[in-house]
């Protein structure tokens, strides 16, 4: 019996492959038993190839992404060596569109499995298994028949089967059976294919076939992770809300099985979300769900020119909305590099989403996919992109490779300071000093660039001098201020055992803390979570900070670390001052 192997090359172990399994699940219904290997692509490529040469697989199949086609491109060139009798076949949107460039470019590989896979999977392998001691015509000609693949023939020529037909996506299986190996992982999931909207730079614009899985069957096999207690499941649907009833019937669904432990991750557009389901939002418990939203830009010229289907004004109405819940985190995206968007066209983009103050602001760059609109009309918007994956944009027509160079120390500095939410208390101080957030971000990068601090792996407390660094040449009046907010701030993630240079002395109100973790009464009113707990434990085990200010009078702010932040992970803090301070 001939050995076929599915591998997937991921880029982090955190990550699953959906495509792998789903191909090895519909095979198993045809029958046909397969093996699947994932890896990661920070693993080295000697112990990729050591495992997979123990397995001497008669057929090698990769799934092939921008985030791994090099890597699996070097491994097949060396594994083609070692198992020269093994065929090796590659898939996946990455090698698609140009299935006989790939082959041509890369005489290790035999064929191309393009687009939908899991029927193309399980006839290729159906042939492999039978061709052996069967007709010589069959031999020949059975694979002639199989939809969706480009291969080449006995005579080394590249041929290009039919297209494969669009499948129910009900007919796939679920693909999850034993869970033990994705402890600490996430896991994927598809209640739909396709995309109703065509904007120019997806892959999804291009099928236009939209289909659902039968919800009877999602529901059963959410319950199936629900029962096990998977911590998220992250549905890959390009836009999952695009049909009201179905996205409904699924939420409510988690709603009514919710484990109090799995989160549900979705891809939504804002502005088709209803005021029903709103309403359906609100009941859900903190975490149980969390909604990315793709805005990409605020220009309303770019937004028409990449064939996008957005109202930011009712995107922005909904944000704020299912923020008023305070139970479900918003992660918005933007991308750089869009047609008609230059640097200052960009910075108002952001300033637009930065005030919606979402849980994450994703800033991304635009990727110039093979195959798609974008792709095409590259050369009419002055586009440069490299030529490796993930084909980056280097600049446009609007956006030079410097203004690239400059968004990227942005990013860095959203990603560090904002997304990681650990300054929040400082940046609400400082968003009153900048009409436009995103000109905050780029000074900070550049005071990075120009301190060398780029260029150095820093601590979480590194991280506050730096800031207060540069916030004190910017505004040296007020220094005082961030330097007490800074000290909420890492109070308010952890219970610091080393007090950090720039807090102010506690030390004269030691006395005063003492009286009043001893009074029981009051604490335990306070911190009811704590129960079983002595004066001194609960004295350990939270912490009470100080603030104090030229002019103002004193704060005593308590953090309780048994009971944090849903969404932000940050502690409760109650203000004691009249307890502390008054009687002090």
């Amino acid at each position: 019996m001939k050995r076929i192997l599915l591998a997937a090359v991921n880029a982090k172990y955190i990550h699953s492959n959906l495509a792998v399994y789903s191909l090895r699940a519909y095979a198993r219904k045809q029958g046909i038993l397969t093996d699947l290997a994932e890896y990661t692509i920070n693993q080295p490529q000697d112990e990729i190839m050591k495992d997979i040469f123990r397995y001497r697989p008669d057929v090698l199949c990769f799934s092939c992404y921008i985030w791994n086609i090099s890597f699996v491109r070097e491994l097949i060139y060396d594994l083609s060596k070692v198992l020269p009798e093994t065929e090796i076949w590659v898939g996946g949107p990455e090698v698609s569109y140009d299935a006989g460039k790939v082959l041509e470019e890369n005489p290790a590989i035999h064929g191309v499995m393009r687009g939908e896979g899991e029927k193309t999977f399980a006839e290729l392998a159906d042939w492999i298994l039978r061709k052996e001691g069967s007709s010589e015509e069959y031999r020949r000609n059975g694979i002639r028949e199989i939809r969706g693949i480009t291969y080449r023939d006995e005579q080394g020529l590249i041929q290009k089967n039919l297209d494969r037909e669009i499948m129910e996506l009900s007919e796939v299986p679920f693909p999850y059976e034993d869970l033990s190996a994705f402890d600490y992982r996430i896991i994927y999931y598809e209640s739909s294919r396709g995309c109703p909207f065509s904007c120019s730079y997806c892959l999804s614009s291009v099928d236009k076939c939209l289909r659902f899985r039968d919800t009877e069957l999602v529901k059963q096999e959410l319950q199936f992770f629900i029962d096990r207690k998977v911590a998220q499941v992250k549905f890959v649907d390009r836009t999952f809300n695009c049909r009201k009833e179905h996205a409904m019937e699924i939420w409510r669904f988690i709603l009514e099985s919710d484990n109090g432990f799995t989160n549900f991750h979705f891809e939504v557009a804002a502005d088709l979300t209803t005021e029903e389901e709103l309403e359906l939002f609100r009941k859900m418990r903190p975490g149980l769900i969390q909604l990315e939203i793709g805005v990409q830009s605020t220009n309303p010229k770019t937004v028409e020119e990449i064939h996008r289907k957005m109202d930011f004004h009712k995107v922005a109405e909904i944000v704020r909305k299912v923020q008023t819940g305070h139970n479900i985190h918003q992660h918005l995206d933007l991308i750089a590099g869009l047609p008609f968007e230059d640097y200052e066209s960009f910075s108002e983009s952001f300033r637009d989403v930065y005030r919606l103050h979402p849980d994450q602001l994703q800033m991304g760059f635009l990727k110039v996919l093979k195959g798609s609109y974008m792709a095409e009309h590259l050369q009419e918007y002055e586009g440069v992109c490299r030529n490796k994956e993930p084909y980056e944009i280097l600049s446009t027509r609007w956006l030079s490779y410097a203004d690239v160079i400059r968004l990227k120390q942005v990013e860095e500095m959203v990603e560090v300071y904002y997304n990681s939410g650990q300054f929040q208390n400082l940046l609400q101080e400082v968003e009153t000093k900048y009409r436009n957030m995103f000109h905050f971000f780029e000074g900070l990068g550049i005071f990075y660039e120009e301190r060398g601090y780029g260029k150095i792996s820093h601590t979480r407390i590194r991280r506050y001098e730096i800031l207060l660094e540069f916030l004190k040449e910017a505004f040296p009046d007020k220094i005082q201020k961030f330097c007490n907010l800074a000290v909420l701030d890492v109070y308010a993630r952890e219970n610091a055992k080393s007090r950090p240079h720039f807090a102010a002395d506690n030390g004269p109100y030691k006395d005063c803390l003492r009286e009043f973790f001893q009074r029981e009464e009051v604490t335990r009113e306070l911190l009811p979570s704590y129960e079983g707990y002595g004066w001194k434990q609960m004295w350990k085990m939270t912490h009470v900070e100080i603030i104090s200010s030229i002019g103002e009078q004193p704060k005593a702010i308590l953090f309780d670390y048994n009971e944090r932040d849903p969404l932000t992970g940050s502690a409760r803090q109650i203000d004691v001052t009249e307890r502390i301070i008054r009687g002090c």
